[in-house]
């Protein structure tokens, strides 16, 4: 097994795909799926909501899109998700059906969130997978962009 790079590397690589997501004119959020045995990056993508004019193209399910297409098979148990910020009650349950082990995210999202916000989807007796979760890493720097990206579209 290789040594795997630490959780703000992943979580780099998350904020890299949201700052691309601004650049496109999308809320800046960003998301990297990686397989925890090899450390290697299956799949990484920030919203592309209006650019695909598609109301589920946020950042965590087009990465479980492709890591699941590329893998052909719909189960991911052996990946951690990192995204910048608190998943929503949709991307919340596709993490449950694709059974990932575990979700890393910088911010809270006491709109729209869905982990510890809002319906706290895993932790309803319907969510069949709860994955562990670890939550709050670079807050403040996921807050800052979206901020100064929505202070902008003002």
């Amino acid at each position: 097994m290789t040594d795997l790079p630490n959780d703000q590397t992943f979580l780099d690589l998350a904020f890299a795909e949201a700052e691309a997501a601004a650049a496109r004119q999308e809320v800046p959020i960003g998301a990297v799926l990686v397989e925890v045995e090899t450390g290697r990056v299956l799949a990484a993508s920030g919203n592309r909501t209006e650019e695909l004019a598609d109301p589920t193209a946020h950042a965590e399910m087009l990465a479980m899109r492709a890591a699941a297409s590329a893998r052909g098979r719909p189960r991911l148990p052996d990946c951690d998700l990192y995204v910048t910020l608190e998943p929503c009650a949709m991307c919340a349950a596709a993490i449950s059906f694709a059974r990932i082990r575990r979700v890393v995210y910088a911010a809270s999202d006491p709109k729209g969130g869905a982990v510890e916000n809002g319906p706290r989807f895993f932790t309803l007796p319907t969510c069949h997978h709860r994955p562990s979760v670890e939550a709050g890493a670079q807050a403040e720097r996921s807050a800052d962009l979206l901020r100064a990206f929505f202070r902008a579209r003002r």
